[in-house]
This record gives C-alpha cells, structure tokens and sequence, in this order.
C-alpha cells in the first residue's frame, strides 16, 4: 500500500482529529443534493401524478433514500472509512473492484450529465452560437472539478455559500408559480397529462439520488459521531432531496415544463436562472467527481486523489461531448436496480459478520474474493432489477438476506469439514 499524504484519507480510516460537526457534514449533503437531475425527475413524476399521489410519493422515497443514507453513514461514522474502503470486508480485496468500477461509473455518467447540461442550457439562455457548445463542455469539466480537487475543505467553502441562494431563488420561484396558477386551490385541482405508476415514481425519485446515497460516506465518515451522520444524512437526502422533487414538480403543473431552468425564463428570471443552474449543478458536479476519485484510489490502490479527480473529470467531459445528456431517465433507472444492493451487502456484512465493528484496514485479513458478498449482490440486482415493485428496496431487502443466508451456510460448511478433518 502507497504511504498516505492526501489529508482526505483516500485509503485509510478517518482519524478523530480529522472529524467535523453537523453544519459542515450536513450543508455539504444539501449542496450535493441541490441537482437539476432530481428537479427534472420531480417534475416528470409532476407532470404524470396527481398532487396526492405526488406528495405521497415524495414523502415514501426521501423517507426511504434518508433511512438508507443514514443507515450507511452511521457505519462510515462508526468506522471512518467510506463505501468503496467497506467494499473490501464485503467484496473482498480483489472482489471490490467490482464496486469500485460500478460506482466510479455512475458518478461519471452524472459528471457528464451535469457538464453537457450546464453547456447546452448556457448556450440556450444568453443565445450565444451553438459552435460554442463544446467548447463550453471542455470549460465546464474542468473548472467544476476545482473544488473537488482541493477536497473537503473546497467542498464544504462552495456549499456554504451556495446553498443559502439557492434556497432563495427556489423560494421566489415557487411563489411566483402559485400565483401564476391562480393560488394553491388550482394546483391540487390540476390534473396529470401523462401517466406513470406509482411504484415507478418512487423508483425514479430513488433511483436519482441512490448513487449518491451508497457514496455521501465519502464525507459522513468526516462526521465527529454517528449520530452527526445520521442526522445530516436525512437533513441531506430526505429534506434535500424532497426539496428538489417538489420544486421540479410545481414548476411541471404549473407551466407543463419538467425543467427548472425553463421554468425560471418562463418566470421572466434569466439571470436567476443562469445563476441557479451554475450554483446547482457545481454543488453537485464537484461531489460526483470527488466520489469518483474515492472509487478510483480504491481501484487502483493509490492515494493520488487529486490525479484521478483530473482523470474522471477528463473521461467525464469526454462522454459529456459523446451526448451523454439524452440518456438520464433510462440512467436513473438502471441505477435504481445496481446500485442499492451494494449498500444492502455493506449493511448486511457489518451487522452479521463483524459484530458492528471492522478491524483496522491495515491490518486486516481479507480473502481476495468473499463469494458470500459477490453471490448475494448479484441475487439482489438481478431481482432488483425485473421487480415489478419499488426496484430499489428489492434490491436491498433480497440482498441482505441472501448475505445472511449465503453467510450461514458457509459457516455451517466450515464448521462440518472442520469436524471431518478432526474424525
């Protein structure tokens, strides 16, 4: 293993004297929250739900996406160590790739979603030669990755004083979009143009931010106690979260119009539109890079954060370029049925095979592979994703126990041939 000389402990267990308190872990997850993604999620959910259906919705999957966050960063707390540092115990020291390889490509996709996003919008605002589009792409995928680049500290700066005006400006908008649709009586009575399952919405409304859910260890296992963890984890993706949901969501029944930037011109707000998608999609952008590199010094057994930061923001402007922003329905969902299970074996494996306590990393054990891990992620993403109910808590529930299960034949088989060995 390479000596660590990154202070964001690429590789290794967060120390205590490393450790930060709720405002810092908890407005970082709210800025991470803050994407035009979800908005734009909500407001397809908006669009093809009833007011009812909607709130009811928001209120199951936030619940359910806080409980999981919160479940995996008491742990990162507890441990000091993120998602892709756990996948060892539950992967294996090979087997972890895996994981590794699974979350560093979702959060690409996302870097790339947002940098393509951020470009084509730009242009679309300020009217500016479509010739400039690519360029901007190129512009975007570095200068989004500085924060990320600086680490904790540059993160934690951006969402401090981005988070406050982006509240502002969602609060102006949703007043003006009441008034616009003739108070709050119209808006229930509105009824939906398009049609989308109930379990479906709950999916999409999960599936948006799982990813992001399975990696904001990267930063709870900064937090000073797992109670802080838990705490900023639903403050992050259950009020975050929900926020989004339903400001994508009154802006789509209100002006039919699922995206927020579209619906902030239609409210005469160029600028603040302008100003909202930067502020959005940076608070964001630079936390999917950051969770990247976590995945990619795992992978790669280096703790050279800031070289592979370079190196996903590069592939990420790449697919960005290659037209990565027409592919985000299709991508939230075939992350709602990948990604959960992984938290579901991290869950699993900490519970029922360490007792709730790892041992020092560095000293640990590990087999290459922990079959018991990988066979019981695959049943869970399998089912997870040809579920006909709620993709994401299939995966989950069906990934744990199979763990459990897969966990105590082992056991038992050890137990038989150890006794075997001995008659």
């Amino acid at each position: 293993m390479t000596r660590n000389t990154d202070a964001d402990f690429p590789l290794s267990e967060v120390p205590q004297n490393a450790r930060r308190g709720l405002f810092s872990t908890s407005i970082l997850l709210f800025g991470f929250t803050f994407f035009t993604a979800t908005m734009f999620a909500g407001g397809k959910i908006g669009m093809a739900l009833d007011l009812k259906a909607l709130l009811w919705a928001t209120l199951i999957g936030n619940l359910l996406l806080g409980a999981y966050a919160a479940v995996l960063s008491a742990i990162a707390a507890r441990s000091g160590l993120n998602s892709v540092l756990m996948g060892r115990f539950c992967f294996g020291e090979r087997g972890s790739k895996l994981s590794d390889l699974i979350l560093g490509f979702t959060q690409i996709g996302w870097y790339a979603w947002g940098t393509a996003t951020m470009a084509i919008v730009l242009v679309k605002l300020l009217g500016l030669p479509e010739s400039l589009t690519l360029p901007l792409m190129v512009c975007f995928g570095v200068g989004f990755c500085v924060t990320a680049y600086i680490g904790y500290r540059g993160l934690d700066l951006l969402s401090r004083v981005a988070v406050p005006a982006m509240c502002l400006l969602l609060a102006v908008s949703l007043w003006i979009a009441t008034k616009d649709a003739g108070g709050f009586a119209a808006l229930v009575a509105n009824q939906p143009q398009e049609s989308m399952t109930f379990n479906m919405a709950i999916t999409l409304i999960f599936g948006t931010f799982v990813s992001g859910a399975t990696q904001a260890t990267n930063w709870t296992r900064f937090a000073s106690s797992p109670r802080v963890a838990i705490f900023s984890s639903f403050i992050g993706f259950f009020i975050g979260n929900g926020l989004m949901i339903i400001a994508g969501a009154y802006g789509a029944i209100v002006y039919q119009q699922p995206d927020i930037v579209e619906v902030l011109v239609l409210q005469g707000l160029s600028i603040a539109a302008t100003v909202m998608l930067l502020l959005n999609l940076w608070t964001t952008q630079d936390n999917t890079i950051y969770n990247f590199s976590a995945a990619g010094c795992n992978l790669l057994r280096t703790d050279r954060r800031k070289t592979v930061t370079l190196m996903g923001a590069g592939i990420g402007t790449l697919l960005a370029i290659a037209g990565m922003s027409d592919l985000l329905i299709p991508f939230l969902l075939l992350l709602g049925a990948i990604i959960p299970p992984i938290g579901g074996v991290i869950v699993a494996d900490y519970l029922y095979t360490h007792r709730r306590r790892y041992p020092p990393l560095a000293s640990a054990r590990l087999p290459n592979f922990n079959w018991v891990g990988l066979g019981a992620y695959a049943m869970g993403a399998i089912c997870a994703y040809f579920s006909p109910w709620i993709a994401p808590v299939t995966g989950i529930i069906v990934t744990g126990a199979a763990y459990v299960a897969f966990a105590h034949v082992q056991k038992v088989v050890i137990t038989n041939a150890a006794v075997g060995s001995q008659s």
